[in-house]
């Protein structure tokens, strides 16, 4: 594979699992749950860009240029790295005939970011603690990443099978 078709295959699996994912919050927000504020990532971002990490709470600091476009891109961007994280631990093999546990496995495993860096870093506590109901925030932080995992197997699985 040339690193082209390589790269392509990476946009292809790390933005699919994330539309994926953006779908299954587009559903939770439908049943009226809660779901992921872009904007406030973005908010973040801009704010780590100009040096300050950590923030007591995310909603209170000042807004930045164009913050939803840059979640949006971030979210996106992550995903991207994320799928070339598989794609390198589980080998190429895997990006021609995709397994389902490697992808869900991965995709839990990433819950470890939001949890422990970027949730800490926003002002909601480290896992959520922060939060009315810290365990309840925790699970649907899992669930949503175990859905971005399937999402990798669903868009490899889809790849694969146009080959």
């Amino acid at each position: 594979m040339t690193l082209l078709h390589e790269t392509l295959t990476v946009v292809l699996i790390g933005g699919g699992a994330t539309l994926f994912m953006d779908i299954w919050l587009m559903f939770l927000k439908r049943l009226g749950v809660q779901t992921l504020n872009f904007a406030y990532i973005g908010r973040w971002v801009g704010h780590l860009c100009r040096g300050r990490v950590a923030h007591a709470a995310i909603g209170k600091a000042a807004p930045v240029r164009h913050e939803l476009l840059l979640g949006w891109l971030t979210h996106y961007a992550v995903g991207l790295v994320f799928a070339a994280a598989l794609g390198g631990m589980a080998g190429t093999g895997w990006v021609a005939v995709p397994a389902l546990l490697p992808a869900v496995a991965l995709g839990v495993g990433t819950v470890v970011f939001p949890l422990f860096v970027m949730q800490p870093a926003m002002g909601l506590g480290v896992a959520a603690s922060r939060t009315p109901a810290p365990l309840k925030n925790c699970l649907r932080s899992v669930v949503n990443h175990a859905v971005f995992g399937l999402g990798l197997f669903v868009s490899a699985s889809f790849i694969a099978a146009f080959r």
